[in-house]
C-alpha cells in the first residue's frame, strides 16, 4: 500500500528518493536554504517545497503517513558545539516543530536522520526526550 509523505529540512531529498522508489508519495517538502530549495524543485517538481518550517502551520501541511526529518545535526554532532536544545541558532528547537506536525497529523511513522553523537550528547538526556517517543 503506498504511503503519503512528508520531507523535512528535506536537503537534496535522500528520504525523497528512497521512498519514492518505494512507491509512496511525497506531499509536502521544507528546506530552510535557498539554493537547495531549487535544487529540490528541479529533482522533485511535482512536490510543493517551502522554506523555513517554524513559519508554517501544521494545520498547513497535507495529512500523511510518514514524517521524514533531516532535522539539522549540527547542535547534537560531534562536530558542532554540542549545545543541543540549547543551542544559541536555534536549531535545536527544531524538533519541537517536529513534534507540532506529530501531535496534528497523527502520522504511522516518523524517520529522523541519524545523526552522530545523538545517543550520547548530554549524557544521553538528548536521546531520553527524542528518543524515547517525546513526540507521541
Amino acid at each position: 500500500m503506498p504511503y503519503r509523505f512528508i520531507d523535512l529540512f528535506a536537503g537534496l531529498g535522500g528520504f525523497h528518493l528512497a521512498l519514492e522508489a518505494l512507491g509512496h508519495e511525497c506531499v509536502f517538502a521544507s528546506e530552510l536554504k535557498e539554493d537547495l530549495q531549487t535544487l529540490y524543485k528541479q529533482n522533485f517538481p511535482k512536490t510543493p517545497i517551502y522554506g523555513d518550517i517554524t513559519l508554517i502551520d501544521p494545520k498547513d501541511i497535507p495529512s500523511h503517513d510518514i514524517i521524514c526529518a533531516g532535522f539539522p545535526c549540527q547542535p547534537f554532532s560531534q562536530a558542532g558545539k554540542r549545545e543541543g536544545f540549547n543551542d544559541s541558532k536555534q536549531r535545536g528547537t527544531l524538533f519541537d516543530y517536529i513534534c507540532a506536525i506529530v501531535a496534528e497529523h497523527k502520522p504511522k511513522y516518523i524517520f529522523l536522520e541519524n545523526v552522530q553523537n545523538l545517543k550520547n550528547h548530554d549524557n544521553g538526556n538528548t536521546w531520553k526526550v527524542i528518543g524515547k517517543g517525546a513526540c507521541v
